[in-house]
């Protein structure tokens, strides 16, 4: 997806009713040596940072149960939706005597804060599609009978959107967070100065000034 030009926004979503994903197979992981385990881990981290480093929207698309390394693989996305219903959303490593190790301590208190963040961790309890959203875990709920239709219409705008600025934008979040504040303010210049010349810019204006829907090339 990341090297195909004519793809502009990725779907992460389950082909399995009732779940996004549940996490690891705790009957398997715990039958398997620390070593298969490992590299079942790193397998996974490399797929999740991936996805960060991609310049293409992610979206994961939540209408079933997220836990464990499926809520990991949700929050490497840039947005998460999620359909309303009686499900779960959690990281219960603890309860199991482990952490997430596949990025859930690291990614949760960037998007929730630490504070909420420390809580969710340390109790393994799970919550609703509905609490989510309200601690900003995901972007909005959507009742299900309309998710699909949101699903498709959030893609399509990314999709019409300019991708050079759409992946400058990615990075300038992915890598500024970690920055102090005059790195990443340089950052953003660097980027935008890199965006001026760009046929998309210059479409952009050309669009704004007659009036007329945007064609972006992505370069």
């Amino acid at each position: 997806a990341d090297q195909d030009s004519g793809t502009r926004v990725v779907l992460i979503r389950s082909a399995v009713p009732r779940f996004f994903c549940a996490g690891a197979d705790i009957k398997v992981f715990a039958a398997s040596s620390p070593e298969t385990n490992s590299r079942m881990v790193d397998a996974a981290r490399a797929a999740l940072a991936r996805i960060e480093a991609s310049g293409k929207p992610f979206i994961a698309c939540i209408d079933g149960h997220t836990l464990g390394g499926g809520l990991e693989i949700a929050m490497a996305c840039d947005i998460r939706l999620a359909a309303r219903g009686d499900y779960k959303i959690g990281l219960p490593e603890v309860r199991l005597g482990l952490i997430p190790g596949n990025g859930g301590t690291q990614r949760l208190p960037r998007i929730i804060g630490t504070s909420r963040a420390f809580a969710f961790l340390v109790s393994g309890e799970s919550i609703g599609p509905d609490e989510a959203h309200r601690i900003g875990l995901v972007n909005e709920t959507i009742a299900p009978e309309s998710f699909e239709h949101r699903v498709s219409q959030l893609a399509a705008t990314l999709a019409s959107g300019a991708p050079l600025a759409m992946a400058a934008t990615k990075r300038a979040l992915r890598d500024g967070i970690s920055m102090n504040l005059k790195d990443a303010l340089d950052l953003e210049s660097e980027l935008v100065d890199s965006l001026y010349d760009s046929h998309d810019a210059k479409e952009g204006f050309a669009a704004a000034v007659e009036k007329r829907p945007p064609e972006y090339r992505g370069e």
